[in-house]
């Protein structure tokens, strides 16, 4: 491996790392940093509900002056086509104030992409532009009181009226009233409301109707009961609201029709055969929300990171024998608190550049295996970034000790605004049973039936067998059982077949205890839940590594270069020294190969300790928004 670069000019090796992690749209990110550069705003530290609403809304207009709101759009429709591009300016919003991201996503994020997604051309020409260039502000009314995650049994109905060509749209009891609604408390006009569709007496299944909520003078539209959540843990920013409809009629041309339409006469019509596969594939089209979710996590990560490695760099405690204060970031406990974190932050960053990628670059009429195997990366790589946000700004925050409790200084701030991304967009624990059901029914045709039983079924009879397959990996991990530790561990196919095995391996468990279960539905997989979420783990943990290395290899500079390789090095092994249990339990490490991985930990800490503020500056975050008091001299 060749060595860490030496008298290396700092600011070039960061510009050397920004190129790397900028990637596809590094021009769009430098032009996004340069326009957050010139952003007069601060963070709203101090700012009451109220005020902080008002403020993300000026924000939010000026931001619809820009071309970055409209890069997901058609270009028919004045947007850019740019569906990569889009998700890249949400997750560069993470950097500031995330009640703007958060703001910014519902409205032309969700409630825009539900418009383009899920409707035809007479919604797009009517809505898109408007929407766009904030004329008409909106919500993503899906959740609700009684149903978050379990979005197919939602209770709020929309009832055909043939007689009079309408929709009845209805909130049969407090249960089913639409909760937890960004821009509906205060700015929301209309809303793309998800309902149960009902026509001659059946009902069609989850569909997206069009419903304004306000009228011209901003009061709620008749039958339209609007609540406001009020104060939240975090983005107070965001006007998060209740609502209800008491019989609320709607035009029938209100159904966004992409997937399933009514005729006047009532009947029903679908490209799609079945509600379920219906149901599943409509989802599957609006999940550019669960990536820039993940995304701006990442963001957040970057900043909190960034914040505590500078403070780290400057802050002194205690003495040397010599009489000399030692700065916090020498001390290898305060190494292992923020670089292992570090490193998987940008492993995390490469593994979603990766996946806007393969969102931006899958067609719309793509196979359904395809889609299907997208959807999983997004969910997966959703819970990773967001459950590595909450625990590396804990750990920022801790790391900055006093100083870090203080608003003023930002990290708590940062703390409170990403606690709940682990359960928008997704509840992490459901994302990750989601990936792990992909993983055994291999998308195969009868994924539109995601029922327990029926997987379990399908995984006894036909992935048991594919996947006890592991020889090959096997072949790896049992060559290098022995010889130097050091050049054993650093070696990058047995890491990579090692993450390999590990997922093989329990998706194989996972396989068997189900093929060993009863039939009753619900047990098969309650009892096995827990190996389900690690399999969907695990199987994360592999593809962010491939990621990290297919960054590296995409490096041109050399001394760059030398320190990614290090840096994934950091990665593999603090992810295999965290699991280092089960490779134990399964024979993959012996007892000395544990140690030396705990070894080699701290001797990486150490290797990257004098580029820790090389690797947060290649971040590229403003300085505006690193601009905390602690680090005043």
């Amino acid at each position: 491996m060749p060595p860490l670069p030496a008298a290396v000019d700092p600011h070039a090796l960061a510009s050397a790392l920004t190129s790397v992690l900028d990637g596809r749209w590094a021009h769009l990110r430098a032009d996004i940093r340069a326009q957050m550069a010139a952003e007069p705003y601060r963070d709203a530290v101090d700012l009451g509900v109220e005020a902080h609403r008002a403020r993300v809304l000026d924000q939010l207009q000026a931001l619809a002056a820009t071309d970055r709101p409209g890069l997901g759009f058609d270009k028919a429709y004045g947007g850019g086509g740019d569906v990569g591009g889009s998700v890249v300016s949400f997750e560069m919003l993470g950097f500031g104030d995330l009640s703007l991201m958060v703001k910014a996503g519902v409205q032309w994020g969700l409630f825009g992409g539900a418009v383009q997604l899920l409707g035809t051309q007479p919604h797009h020409e009517r809505y898109l532009r408007r929407i766009k260039d904030l004329d008409l502000l909106g919500c993503f009314a899906m959740t609700e009181h009684g149903h978050g995650s379990d979005v197919q049994h939602l209770r709020t109905t929309a009832t055909y009226d043939p007689a009079a060509g309408e929709f009845v749209v209805h909130t049969p009891d407090r249960g089913a009233m639409k909760e937890y609604i960004g821009n509906a408390a205060r700015d929301g006009r209309a809303a793309v409301v998800f309902a149960q569709l009902v026509t001659g007496g059946e009902s069609r299944g989850v569909h997206a109707f069009f419903v304004p909520i306000r009228d011209d003078a901003g009061d709620p539209a008749p039958g339209v009961t609007i609540e406001d959540c009020g104060p939240k843990a975090g983005l107070n920013g965001v006007d998060n609201g209740r609502l209800a409809f008491d019989q609320v009629r709607i035009p029938r041309e209100a159904l966004l029709n992409r997937f399933g339409d009514v005729a006047p006469d009532g009947s029903y019509s679908s490209p799609i055969e079945g509600d379920a596969r219906r149901f599943f594939t409509m989802l599957g089209t609006l999940i550019r929300g669960r990536v820039s979710v993940g995304g701006s996590a990442g963001s957040a990560t970057k900043r909190a990171l960034a914040l505590a490695v500078r403070y780290a760099e400057q802050r002194r405690q205690f003495t040397k024998p010599d009489g000399e204060e030692v700065v916090i970031l020498d001390y290898l406990g305060h190494q292992r608190k923020l670089l292992p974190a570090l490193a998987t932050t940008y492993a995390l960053h490469f593994a979603q550049e990766e996946l806007v990628a393969a969102l931006h670059d899958t067609a719309a009429d793509a196979p359904e295996e395809d889609q299907r195997e997208l959807e999983s990366r997004a969910a997966g790589l959703k819970v990773a970034n967001t459950w590595h946000a909450t625990a590396t700004i804990q750990a920022a925050r801790e790391a900055c000790g006093g100083a870090g409790y203080l608003a003023e200084n930002l990290l708590p701030g940062l703390k409170a605004d990403t606690d709940v991304f682990t359960t928008f967009e997704g509840d992490n624990t459901v994302l990750l049973q989601l990936v792990a059901k992909g993983l055994l029914t291999g998308y195969k045709d009868s994924f539109q039936n995601l029922s327990p039983l029926a997987t379990a079924r399908f995984v006894a009879e036909r992935v048991l067998g594919a996947v006890a397959e592991r020889t090959a990996a096997r072949k790896v991990v049992d060559r290098l059982t022995e010889g130097d530790d050091r050049e054993a561990l650093a070696d990058r196919d047995w890491q990579l077949k090692l993450f390999e095995d590990r997922e093989q391996h329990v998706l194989e468990g996972v396989a068997d205890r189900l093929r060993k279960a009863g039939k009753d539905p619900f047990e098969v997989f309650n009892a096995a839940q827990d190996h389900v979420l690690r399999a969907g783990r695990v199987h994360v943990d592999r593809l962010v590594l491939e990621a990290f290395v297919r960054a590296i290899s995409r490096c041109s500079d050399p001394n760059a270069k030398a320190l990614l390789e290090r840096v994934c090095d950091l990665y593999a092994l603090a992810n295999i020294e965290a699991d280092r249990a089960w490779f134990l339990e399964h024979g993959r490490l012996s007892a000395g190969r544990a140690k030396a991985v705990i070894a080699a930990v701290n001797a990486l800490c150490a290797e990257l300790r004098p580029y820790a503020r090389t690797l947060v500056d290649a971040f590229g975050i403003p300085e505006q928004y690193l601009a905390a008091p602690m680090l005043e001299d």
